[in-house]
């Protein structure tokens, strides 16, 4: 394994809690979004178990004041919305991941072992991105890159 580390600073969180677990709402979360010309990076939308889910996206700082103007509106007394400003995306992308079972459990093995404050996870099959706290940052990236490269 070879993994190019990447990390990406300043990063908001934003959490949308009970919101309609129906994609035509979602889409047009995103649609709103993409007008006022704010780039979504990572997007979890939580397994949905009623007609309510939780959707959380990340943007970058700049954009918070964008973005909390639109999220405010989205509030109807039903939807909340959660921020969390001043985070650090660290990315590991290797194309060996493919079809390779357990670098997932490394990765979260070594950040578990910098007692980390983890945000938010996605991946795909050749990455795997953690939003961490900016004060959790300096040792889970030293922790990953002494371990994996």
């Amino acid at each position: 394994m070879n993994p190019q580390i990447t990390v990406c600073e300043d990063i908001t969180l934003i959490t949308l809690q009970n919101i309609p677990a129906d994609i035509t709402f979602i889409a047009s979360v995103f649609e709103n979004i993409s007008s006022m010309g704010v780039d979504v990076d990572m997007i979890s939308l939580a397994p949905v178990q009623s007609a309510r889910t939780g959707l959380s996206f990340t943007v970058m700082d700049d954009d918070l004041v964008k973005i909390l103007s639109y999220t405010s509106r989205l509030d109807d007394g039903s939807v909340k919305s959660i921020v969390s400003s001043g985070n650090c995306k660290i990315s590991i992308d290797d194309d060996s991941m493919v079809n390779c079972p357990g670098v997932a459990a490394k990765v979260f093995a070594l950040t578990s072992k910098a007692a980390a404050e983890i945000r938010l996870i996605t991946t795909s099959e050749s990455q795997i991105s953690m939003l961490v706290a900016k004060s959790d940052f300096d040792a889970v990236y030293k922790k990953l890159t002494e371990e994996l490269k």
